[in-house]
């Protein structure tokens, strides 16, 4: 397959993808490896995708890096994982902001352990004036709960009178999501075969093309990114309309 030309990315309009990382578990155990290398190997893809996406101009990218639901998994998995956020960030964040990268966090960042609270804040405002990529990672984030926060700041405001419930719409309800500010995406790419949202941007993705890759993240590179554009490029999106 060929390199994607950036100039043939301007006509599709394409200007946000989000990706569900999926399969570092997998990927180390069919090298009878423990999960903790499959995470470490996907440390990696990850520089790939931000990468291409800035080679690319493509000026929005999202990644799931740890859902709400991943604190059910083992303890020293989950200390493993936080201890990666913290090596990546240390590691990279003087690359990103040197190459235009906007770093931005979305979930219960509150639940995170402090020291990657502050870690995040700094990533945030040592970038903030970068304008090329915005990568916004998800950390500790469900689709459903912010929706429910969503839907309590609402409430907040109409139970004190600043706000009629008559008001609310589609716009002023994304508003109050974390992803305010952002484009919706225009696609939501999931490596490892499996084909579901688990619970990943359930408000933004309403008419977000779904493209499934059989790659485990560990594998996935600059070949994998492009493969997922040409797909998206040759989809026909009517947004409910009548094609033409």
């Amino acid at each position: 397959m060929g390199i994607v030309d950036k100039n043939d990315l301007t006509p599709a309009g394409l200007k946000h993808i989000a990706i569900i990382m999926d399969g570092n578990g997998r990927w180390a155990n069919k090298r009878s490896l423990s999960r903790l290398k499959g995470h470490e190997q996907g440390a990696k893809a990850v520089r790939e995708a931000i990468k291409g996406c800035g080679e690319l101009g493509i000026p929005f990218l999202t990644l799931f890096a740890f859902s709400s639901e991943n604190w059910k998994r083992p303890e020293e998995e989950v200390n493993h994982l936080m201890g990666l956020f913290r090596y990546f960030i240390n590691r990279e964040l003087d690359t990103l902001a040197s190459s235009g990268v906007k770093v931005n966090f979305i979930g219960d960042i509150n639940a995170l352990p402090d020291d990657i609270q502050k870690l995040a804040e700094l990533a945030k405002s040592k970038t903030a004036m970068n304008t090329d990529l915005v990568l916004t990672v998800a950390l500790s984030y469900g689709g459903q709960h912010e929706i429910v926060r969503a839907t309590q700041k609402l409430a907040k405001l109409a139970a004190s009178g600043e706000l009629s419930p008559a008001d609310i719409d589609e716009k002023l309800f994304a508003s109050m999501l974390d992803t305010d500010g952002l484009p919706d995406p225009d696609f939501i790419l999931r490596t490892s075969g499996e084909k579901r949202l688990s619970n990943f941007l359930l408000w933004q993705s309403a008419y977000s093309e779904l493209i499934f890759q059989d790659v485990l993240w560990p594998d996935f590179d600059r070949a994998c990114l492009e493969e997922a554009i040409i797909e998206y490029q040759s989809r026909n999106r009517r947004f409910g309309a009548v094609s033409v």
